[in-house]
């Protein structure tokens, strides 16, 4: 183990995650072939491996700092680019069933590879776009858990979302820095789209400390038929009162 991987244990292992030896192997796996894969089509701008260990795997088990996974059965991540946070969630609670939903069939293609280079069970890589794929019966109002890691505005995000979550199941939206406008700017979609927000959490990155957030929406009831809308709509005209 070399110092990055030491640094990844210890900041997991304050938080209560222990990591096997099979697990570690994944994660290093899993950063050779995101940069690999990386020179021939643009899927992070961050490459330096300490930087991919604490921003993009670490950042990503974040999530299960302040939402408890082990009762979670089945996670959709929307929008999920080169797998974050559903891979590193994946590698870390191997129990969970994961959808990941991505509209370009390249990122699609590569995830399919980690996947298999990974060796993961109980992955699902689903080419479409989110407001289409949540029309569909065996992904709406089905997970547990959704989330979506700096994809949109969450005003976008609530009605890309807050679909495929069941009711009484959680959507978390995880951010950078100053959602507080965001958050009144998202009141309207989410009365819209049954959700209810249920706290934001602040917390400092290590190392670089920078600032994230953790907002957790709660689904109180099913999907209203008309939403999502059309694909590109909930983009170009988000769900504001009018």
């Amino acid at each position: 183990m070399d110092h990055v991987q030491k640094l990844f244990v210890e900041l997991l292992q304050a938080k209560g995650i222990v990591l096997s030896e099979q697990q570690l192997g994944q994660y290093e796996t899993y950063y050779r072939v995101l940069v690999d894969w990386n020179e021939r089509m643009n899927l992070t701008g961050i490459t330096d491996r300490e930087q991919v260990y604490v921003k993009h795997f670490y950042d990503s088990l974040s999530l299960s700092f302040f939402h408890s996974v082990s009762t979670i059965g089945k996670l959709a991540d929307i929008g999920s680019g080169a797998g974050f946070p559903s891979i590193p969630l994946k590698i870390a609670f191997p129990h969970l069933h994961i959808t990941i939903v991505d509209s370009l069939n390249k990122r699609i293609q590569f995830l399919q590879h980690v996947v298999q280079e990974l060796g993961l069970e109980h992955v699902q890589c689903v080419h479409g776009r989110a407001e289409d794929v949540a029309r569909l019966s065996e992904h709406r109002d089905r997970y547990d858990l959704v989330t979506a890691r700096a994809v949109a505005r969450l005003t976008v995000l609530n009605e890309f979302c807050l679909p495929f979550v069941k009711p009484d199941g959680y959507f978390i939206a995880m951010k950078g820095q100053d959602v507080q406008a965001e958050l009144e700017e998202a009141s309207f979609s989410l009365k819209e789209l049954q959700g209810r927000w249920v706290e934001t959490h602040q917390f400092q990155l290590p190392v670089e400390e920078s600032t994230r957030h953790m907002i957790r929406i709660r689904k109180t009831a099913a999907t209203p038929r008309k939403y999502p809308r059309k694909a590109g709509t909930p983009l170009k005209t988000p769900l504001l009162p009018s």
